[in-house]
């Protein structure tokens, strides 16, 4: 037979590589819904012309796996230049690009590094190229592919990516060079960011991402996170994990001591009592962003250590660690828990990680290759990092003003698959710090659930969290309504002054009055925000019969506004409603226009962020 070239010609025009890494996933048990779903979407977005959004999620709910399907499906339609944009961080750059290279794509992920020399020539070539977000760097790959076109995915897209600047007239390094390698949204590039955390990627309108076009990306079904470690009700005492509370003055080496006995005591118990075969655990300590701080918490977890090690000084650790064992687990059970952690003492890796560098570091503590595994560390641990068999977290990192709602969510290194073990599993943290984090969370789901129904997000934030860095947000398309707000004007109805009169639970009926004016004139993160902010039940809302604003001689009555605002306090009616700390109420004109009016008068300094740009 002939040789014919042609049999061999667009053999790389593959257009499976997504059905692929789906089985791929598929087959190591894990769920790919999730994944489906995402992709499903951002492609949707792509084929109508949007050309910068983003993918949102829970942390460490799996998206690198995500990011890989979302890279198959970009490659098999045709798309020839991926770029992959990771935090300026080795370590976490190389554990994901070789959590990329391990998948099977075709093309092999390259770091951008291996591509500058000249004899490799970009043309018309598939490529998978991985960058941190570093000046150097940035500015390498920018002279390198910076004329082609190209999809750019941002992993933790709100770190470094925004303008810092915006309102300065100025741009941030890192920003410029993003946004010239994007060489101009919709031009040359496209933009996907993913985060857990999109607030300031929002408020900041970085590279222009449509948000009411995000992408949800849900977690897995053996995803443990915010529902587990942060419930929305705190008071049915019902918590999958062990959460202890440590005293206001917790600075003391003890409690970490203390912390340690007992994520000794918890491995020991798992694999004496649970395990099938012998299992490594980790435990994060988190107190400091300061490098002396961290070295103190290292010499604090190595002198206990050497102390078990030394059974002329051990016996007041081994009977302290002897009496913890007993009331976690029994006295049944104390005596050989206690003798597999001094039987195991050495089996030990106490690891620092502060510094960009320490990647050796990081891929120890990521997926630990000792029993006692002790990770200790700040900002780098803080973000992209997935710690595998974590166990145990040691969390005392506060401030002196308020929680930023975004650097407070990605902090959260204990969600992710702890199923088969979160019972065990143990926080340490100072209470009002716990409550101070959880709100949070809230705040952050209540935002997001406005995304999740179709509606561009509202930012919650209060007198202790702050949704994200001030010079950040757009001040020219924000607008922050704090005390009053107000919602579009409709026309008062006999059927809306029904709803009004009608005998129905509160919250019922602002739901039915939903539904019937639509979200504009009475949004759903309202509603989300006041169920979530019911202390005491249905007492804690009141719904006021609708007035006229005719009385009101300096009101605009065409528009229904005061800039004194319209709710005073004769109309919250305290006697009537003596626990209400939600107040709605309708003011109308002659021409029976109307508008919802909402105060907030539970928690000082609440406000609403919302970017209003067209």
């Amino acid at each position: 037979m002939a040789f014919d070239i042609n049999k061999f010609k667009n053999l790389e025009n593959k257009t499976d590589q997504y059905e692929r890494q789906i089985a791929r996933i598929k087959g190591d048990g894990k769920d790919i819904s999730c994944i489906e779903k995402a992709v499903n979407e951002a492609e949707r977005n792509l084929n109508d012309g949007i050309n910068s959004f983003i993918i949102y999620g829970d942390p460490q709910s799996g998206k690198t796996e995500m990011m890989i399907a979302l890279t198959a499906k970009l490659l098999d339609k045709g798309n020839k230049i991926i770029v992959v944009l990771i935090n300026d961080n080795v370590g976490l750059l190389e554990q994901n690009l070789r959590r990329f290279s391990k998948s099977g794509l075709d093309t092999d992920p390259k770091n951008y590094k291996e591509i500058l020399d000249d004899v490799y020539q970009i043309k018309d070539y598939k490529w998978v190229i991985f960058c941190k977000k570093n000046a150097s760097d940035l500015n390498k790959l920018i002279k390198k592919i910076g004329k082609f076109e190209k999809i750019i995915i941002d992993d933790e897209a709100d770190y470094a990516s925004p303008n810092g600047k915006i309102n300065k007239d100025e741009v941030t390094k890192i920003n410029q060079l993003v946004g010239e390698l994007l060489g101009g949204v919709g031009k040359t590039g496209r933009y996907i960011g993913v985060t857990s955390t999109p607030a300031r990627l929002d408020l900041n309108n970085t590279f222009e991402n449509a948000n009411n076009k995000w992408v949800y990306f849900p977690s897995h079904k053996f995803y443990t996170g915010q529902d587990d470690f942060f419930p929305a009700n705190l008071n049915n005492g019902n918590l999958k994990y062990q959460l202890e509370f440590l005293p206001e003055q917790y600075d003391l080496p003890q409690y970490i001591r203390e912390a340690l006995f007992r994520f000794m005591i918890n491995v020991a118990h798992l694999n004496l009592f649970e395990n099938s075969e012998e299992k490594y655990y980790s435990m994060i300590i988190h107190t400091s962003g300061k490098t002396s701080d961290q070295f103190r918490d290292h010499d604090d977890v190595v002198s206990a250590i050497d102390i078990l090690k030394d059974e002329n000084r051990f016996e007041k650790y081994v009977k302290r660690i002897h009496e913890i064992a007993s009331s976690k687990y029994g006295d049944n059970k104390a005596d050989n828990i206690t003798e597999y952690i001094l039987q195991n003492k050495n089996r030990n890796a106490i690891l620092v990680i502060n510094h960009k560098k320490d990647k050796e570091n990081l891929e120890k503590a990521s997926d630990p290759k000792s029993l006692f595994t002790i990770a200790i560390g700040g900002n780098i641990i803080s973000r992209g990092v997935t710690f595998d068999n974590l166990l145990s977290m040691y969390f005392t990192r506060t401030v002196k003003t308020k929680l930023q709602q975004d650097t407070y969510i990605q902090r959260a290194r204990m969600f992710g698959s702890r199923g088969q073990y979160l019972k065990y599993f143990e926080l340490t943290i100072p209470e009002q710090l716990y409550k101070d984090w959880h709100r949070c969370f809230v705040f952050h789901r209540l935002a997001l659930d406005s995304v999740k129904s179709g509606n561009p997000p509202v930012w919650p934030e209060d007198r202790r969290t702050r949704v994200a860095a001030r010079a950040s947000i757009d001040k020219t398309t924000v607008q922050m309504d704090s005390g009053e707000m107000s919602y579009e004007i409709f026309d008062l109805t006999k059927e809306i002054e029904n709803v009004f009169s009608s005998g129905i639970v509160p919250l019922e009926k602002m739901k039915r009055l939903r539904s019937e004016l639509g979200d504009n004139k009475l949004p759903l993160h309202l509603i989300n925000f006041i169920s979530y902010f019911s202390p005491d039940g249905p007492n804690s809302l009141a719904i006021h019969q609708p007035r006229t604003i005719e009385g009101y001689k300096d009101a605009d009555k065409n528009n229904i506004s005061r800039k004194k605002g319209l709710i005073g306090d004769g109309d919250l009616e305290k006697i009537k409603y003596p626990h209400a700390i939600h107040h709605i109420k309708v003011f109308f004109n002659t021409d029976k226009k109307a508008r919802i009016f909402y105060k907030f008068v539970g928690i000082s300094g609440t406000k609403f962020l919302k970017n209003f740009k067209k």
